[in-house]
């Protein structure tokens, strides 16, 4: 079954009016609505198809239809239409960042609530997380009959403790020995900077203890780019009780206490996130976070002087007016690169 003209024209009526007004809309409401010379009867044999195909769901039986996570993925991929912001919105956007150009906390909240106050819906602003972060000393410790603890310490005075399982231990000199060997292999580098030949370096050192590297080495690697010393700010959070998707008070609830999860949202605002400031949409169930499967999140990363990177991601119902939203966060993403680069320059 082909998706064609006809059948886009009806779903593109259907997500638009959606957005607008919370409510399914029926055949009969897009024939008064939209001009597209077809029969209320014509309209609803499409949507039965539509529906058959996946992109709009019935939520009730005598209701009319409303968009699924698919029909939404097609919209934002292929049938959305750029907005551009309004010059005042870009001033005021500029403004706001010159103005906390040597405040970079004060600047990231201010980021949060100028965002929440132009579309209305909740933001999330991680600060500038270093993507270079070098492994400064690690230590394997005993722990028990089948683990080690690897204690990793960063050149940005963080310290991790991991518990890997390697079956048998070696003993306490020996652990030191192979504790000596990371060192003297790894220690300046980035999780960048590991390679095979670092790693064969190692299974060298470590000998008949070379199955632990894998494990150890994820530990490390986990250790350095581990988020969750990084500064999160949220604004807006209220923003979503005025939608009646979350009038449901324990839905409500759920969603408030994964934008409680530090180390979640920092997961979600930096997975998958291009490094080029392109904003990625992430649509109901593509949601890793099942809290957060109701919504959709526009995240894209901001560049400190080409060295750290931060993420800002604005999350609301699925049905969230994609284009204001993008137009809204490619604008601060703009002027906070701008801004950004003058600080990590200075």
């Amino acid at each position: 079954m082909d998706l064609n003209e006809r059948k886009t024209k009806i779903l593109e009526a259907i997500i638009n009016d959606y957005i607008a007004t919370a409510e399914p809309i029926g055949s009969r409401t897009i024939a008064k609505k939209y001009d597209m010379g077809i029969s209320s009867a014509t309209i609803r044999n499409e949507m039965s198809d539509l529906e058959e195909m996946g992109f709009i769901i019935q939520p009730h039986a005598s209701a009319g239809r409303v968009p699924s996570d698919k029909g939404y993925r097609l919209y934002v991929d292929s049938l959305m239409k750029q907005e551009v912001l309004s010059d005042d919105q870009e001033e005021y956007l500029r403004l706001m960042v010159l103005r906390n150009i040597n405040q970079i906390e004060y600047l990231m909240r201010e980021t949060a609530k100028a965002i929440s106050m132009l579309t209305q819906y909740t933001t999330v602003v991680s600060e500038p997380m270093a993507n270079k972060t070098r492994l400064k000393h690690v230590q394997l410790v005993p722990l028990d009959e089948s683990a080690v603890i690897v204690m990793v310490v960063s050149d940005a005075k963080t310290a991790k403790n991991m518990v890997v399982r390697v079956g048998k231990p070696p003993d306490y000199e020996t652990l030191n020995r192979l504790s000596m060997a990371l060192n003297v292999h790894l220690q300046g580098m980035s999780t960048e900077m590991l390679n095979s030949t670092v790693l064969a370096k190692l299974e060298q050192e470590f000998g008949e203890h070379r199955a632990m590297i894998p494990s150890v080495m994820e530990a490390v690697v986990s250790a350095l780019g581990n988020g969750e010393d990084v500064r999160v700010y949220t604004s807006g959070m209220r923003n979503l009780l005025a939608f009646p998707e979350f009038s449901d008070v324990e839905k409500a609830k759920s969603i408030f206490q994964a934008l409680e999860e530090k180390a979640a949202l920092v997961s979600v605002l930096h997975d998958n996130a291009s490094d080029d400031g392109t904003a990625q949409i992430v649509i109901g169930t593509e949601n890793e976070i099942i809290h957060l499967q109701d919504c959709s999140i526009i995240k894209a990363h901001y560049n400190m002087g080409g060295q750290t990177k931060g993420s800002i991601g604005i999350i609301g119902p699925t049905r969230m007016d994609y284009a204001q939203v993008l137009s809204v966060l490619n604008g601060l993403v703009r002027n906070v690169n701008r801004v950004m680069e003058t600080f990590g320059d200075g």
